[in-house]
């Protein structure tokens, strides 16, 4: 089986922006009339797969989406704290229709409410209701709500131990994502993307503790780990001068990889870097790079060619296809068998 661990549903209806954009301006002007939730038919949400993501996964021979709502609506910055909470709960309620609709393609991931300045109480309900009511296997956690500020805690701050306490509880994983930016100076999925990853990884050098506290914490940095792979040994580096130990001993219990790096050069240099056990097949497809390479003629986000370019034997292609994936997704092979059902 073949597990893509990052999608995201890019291509929601237009109607839900719709209902965010209504809700917020509702929120800063009380007079605005109150945003109505759109209902949207099993026909339409098919009509918005089955042209797009569906068609792709099929095409490309992937078996399972982990998907998520879109990333870059999540935009915590942008409402009130109530905005925020029932936003993140209409967005996860589609994704729990789409996984009813194609119970054998996609299992749902949690975008969880966050607001600048407040606790993660919100956040943790969320992500209770998600696994326990809806089936879904993880969550989308943001490391900087506000948008491209990075003024929340670093990671390894205590602030975000009961999210993670109750992860583990759960026992589900997160992916470090952040969402749309807000400051000018970072485009959103080539700078501020990227950057976030690279910072998740070094908050967690910082202070290897949050592991200690927690040793079945799981976590995926996206994106290939931004600059992580390209600069493993100046974070090996970092940690040997801090005293801390080797990276693979300090993180890499922990921390995993996806594969959303859109050329071959970046995937054999994954490859070379991270443990095949660290590393999780993933395309966000119809996500940051939408286009055709012309060098090559297929899409930038279809990353299962640059892997079967490498000509893998079949025990690393299962682990790094599906084994891997129902290793950092515990409930994700008993769910998938449920939804079978």
């Amino acid at each position: 089986m073949i597990i893509d661990c990052h999608g995201h549903y890019t291509t929601v209806p237009e109607e839900m922006q719709t209902f965010r954009q209504a809700q917020l301006a509702k929120t800063k002007d009380p007079s605005k009339p109150a945003a109505v939730l759109p209902h949207f038919s099993d026909d339409q949400l098919r009509e918005t797969l089955e042209n797009a993501q569906l068609r792709l996964l099929r095409e490309r021979g992937i078996d399972v989406t982990i998907f998520s709502p879109r990333a870059s609506a999540m935009a915590p910055h942008s409402g009130s704290p109530e905005d925020n909470v029932a936003w993140a709960r209409a967005s996860n309620d589609l994704i729990h229709r789409v996984c009813r609709l194609y119970p054998k393609n996609f299992v749902g991931v949690a975008h969880v409410p966050q607001t600048p300045g407040t606790d993660l109480t919100a956040a943790i309900a969320e992500l209770e209701r998600c696994v326990n009511e809806c089936g879904f296997v993880g969550a989308n956690l943001n490391p900087d709500p506000s948008g491209g500020h990075f003024d929340a805690p670093p990671l390894y701050d205590k602030y975000w131990y009961p999210f993670y306490a109750k992860m583990v509880e759960l026992n589900v994983p997160a992916m470090v994502h952040v969402s749309g930016s807000c400051n000018p100076t970072f485009h959103a999925t080539g700078a501020y993307y990227i950057a976030a990853d690279t910072t998740a990884f070094m908050q967690f050098i910082q202070s290897a503790q949050v592991f200690k506290d927690f040793p079945e914490l799981k976590l995926i940095i996206p994106h290939g780990g931004g600059a992580v792979p390209y600069h493993w040994g100046r974070y090996r580096g970092i940690a040997l001068d801090m005293k801390l130990g080797e990276l693979n001993d300090l993180l890499l219990n922990n921390i995993f990889f996806d594969s959303c790096v859109y050329h071959l050069p970046g995937i054999e240099l994954l490859m070379d870097v991270i443990p095949l056990k660290n590393i999780l097949f993933g395309s966000e497809m119809v996500g940051a790079v939408r286009g055709i390479d012309p060098g090559t003629k297929h899409y930038f986000d279809d990353t299962k060619k640059y892997f079967d370019a490498l000509k893998l034997d079949e025990k690393t292609r299962t682990q790094l296809f599906e084994t891997n994936a129902y290793h950092v997704f515990p409930r994700l092979k008993a769910q998938l068998a449920a939804q079978a059902k």
